[in-house]
């Protein structure tokens, strides 16, 4: 899990990160409070810092993520 230190998203940000764990969630049927999915979502966010800042690209590299 990575530490977010100075780091602060914008509203749009959030709905990209939010959206694409959403439609990750419901493609492996878990519940959003999860243990899976809060691993998830500390992966979208790594992933969304490294570049992957759409909702079809965060979903993509989640679906490819090797964890998960």
């Amino acid at each position: 899990m990575s530490l977010m230190v100075n780091s602060s998203f914008s509203p749009d940000d959030v709905d990209v990160l939010r959206g694409a764990l959403d439609n990750w969630c419901v493609e492996k049927r878990l519940n959003i409070k999860s243990a899976e999915a809060q691993f998830a979502a500390s992966a979208a966010i790594d992933l969304f810092q490294s570049g992957h800042n759409t909702s079809e690209k965060l979903l993509a590299a989640l679906r490819e993520h090797r964890a998960l």
